[in-house]
């Protein structure tokens, strides 16, 4: 009986020693540092680049075919009816080949936007291991977050890490270094 009774208070003492030892928590926002990291403002000029010349090709497909539907209505009642039924026809045509060179430019552009995302989420995976690693967090979170404190929130850290700028640090670095006076300016 004194064995148990010492193995219990044993285990209520260890309990609250482990319990009392302050766990080191850190929340991350993986939408924000998607839209914030520099690398997702490069990948999109990349991918703008890589699809502009296919996306302007569609525009002009597509005001060409504007614009003789519009010339169409204008003519329609001096055509024959077999010269509208033809053009109709190649009209329809050309509308389901708009449709696909369409349908074919989102999902290359969609396929592309995919890599590029994940070999950044490759590298904010890299980053937020080695915060973890180099502050000693227990535990660090993403995605489907209801709450945080920005007190956990790492986001920014995050951020910065990928060559990015924290916004809210920077925007507090400017309202400090904005000069109140034409005198604190000349300083």
């Amino acid at each position: 009986m004194k064995h148990l009774l010492l193995l219990s208070f044993l285990l209520i003492s260890f309990s609250a020693v482990t319990v009392s030892a302050e766990l080191k928590i850190g929340i991350v926002d993986v939408n924000k540092i998607i839209k914030e990291a520099p690398q997702t403002i490069s990948a999109n000029k990349k991918l703008e680049k890589e699809f502009g010349s296919r996306t302007e090709k569609l525009k002009a497909k597509i005001q060409a075919l504007q614009a003789d539907e519009k010339k169409y209505q204008k003519e329609a009642l001096t055509l024959s009816d077999d010269q509208k039924d033809k053009t109709e026809k190649s009209f329809q045509q050309r509308r389901i080949e708009v449709q696909r060179l369409e349908r074919e430019l989102r999902e290359d552009m969609d396929l592309r936007r995919r890599e590029e995302i994940g070999d950044l989420q490759e590298k904010i995976n890299q980053t937020i291991d080695k915060i973890a690693a180099d502050e000693k967090y227990d535990l660090i979170l993403y995605n489907g977050i209801a709450f945080a404190s920005e007190n956990v929130d790492i986001t920014s850290r995050i951020i910065k890490n990928l060559g990015g700028v924290d916004n809210k640090v920077e925007d507090k670095k400017v309202l400090k270094d904005t000069p109140k006076t034409k005198k604190d300016a000349a300083e």
